[in-house]
């Protein structure tokens, strides 16, 4: 027999004597139905659960800043937040004192929970301090300087504070990094406050300096978070100072709530149907004819 032939010969054999099995099925874990209804249930009363205490902390949240409207002789105050994710890191406090009345928005950097929570922190600092003193940059000052003396790390914030006397209009301010507050004048000037010094919580000993201004019949002061002016529309365009400054030169005459709703509205206008980007904060006081 050639090679050839024993080959094939041999190759016939083995094919001849391999015998062939069925592929053995495999084995699946079957969960009995019942067992995973329970699963279920168990995860949506978890999530129930969750969800209630996140609401009970946004009204936690609501409760420590300022009522949305209030009146001091003849100035108003309006302000609102708007969170990107559960709890805002934004807030905005009015403290009366016998020498006038405080007002503080603080932005803390960062969205969610863990912003939410180190707001309350940075609420009750701001009210130690103004239990003490008046004095804007002091409060400012002692607030920096709490929070670097925090063994644990905290975020770093953004405040601007202004102490407001009811009776002559006269205010002073101290701006921590935050965006300048805006006055609009009744003649339609338009100025910028900043003075103050750099975000709390980064150097112990940073020195921070008072501005002042009378604020006059007429005239509107807006405070605001950068999640104002950095909100996105679909082309990934912002807001801007620009839109901020034109919106509120056209809700100039009308009520503090109202100039308020007229400047969300357009942010929320412009963004239409794109998602925020950041926590949103927005203060207006005016001082009528009252």
């Amino acid at each position: 027999m050639s090679q050839t032939g024993f080959n094939v010969a041999l190759a016939t054999k083995q094919a001849v004597n391999v015998r062939v099995y069925p592929p053995r099925p495999k084995r699946s874990v079957r969960v009995p139905r019942q067992e995973l209804e329970v699963k279920l249930a168990d995860l949506q009363q978890n999530y129930a659960e969750l969800h209630t205490q996140i609401f009970e902390a946004a009204q936690v949240h609501r409760r420590l800043c300022a009522p949305r409207h209030v009146r001091f002789a003849s100035f108003e105050i309006a302000s609102e937040i708007f969170a990107v994710r559960h709890l805002p890191g934004d807030f905005f406090t009015v403290s009366e004192k016998s020498d006038g009345v405080v007002l503080a928005l603080g932005d803390i950097c960062g969205k969610g929970l863990a912003a939410g929570m180190w707001t309350t922190h940075l609420v009750g600092l701001v009210g130690a301090r103004v239990a003490v003193t008046s004095k804007p940059e002091a409060i400012v000052a002692g607030v920096n300087r709490d929070i670097c003396l925090l063994k644990s790390f905290m975020p770093l914030a953004s405040l601007f504070l202004a102490k407001l006397d009811p009776i002559t209009g006269f205010v002073k301010y101290c701006s921590a990094g935050h965006p300048p507050a805006v006055l609009l004048r009744a003649n339609g000037e338009l100025e910028f406050l900043s003075e103050g010094g750099m975000l709390l919580g980064v150097v112990p000993a940073a020195p921070y300096v008072c501005g002042s201004f009378e604020l006059g019949v007429g005239d509107v002061l807006m405070i605001y978070s950068d999640g104002i002016t950095e909100s996105l529309n679909c082309a990934g365009e912002e807001f801007g100072y620009a839109r901020l400054e034109a919106q509120l030169r056209l809700a100039q005459a009308g009520a503090a709530d109202a100039a308020l709703f007229s400047v969300l509205g357009a942010v929320q206008d412009f963004a239409a149907a794109c998602p925020l980007v950041d926590d949103m904060s927005l203060a207006i006081v005016r001082r009528d004819s009252r």
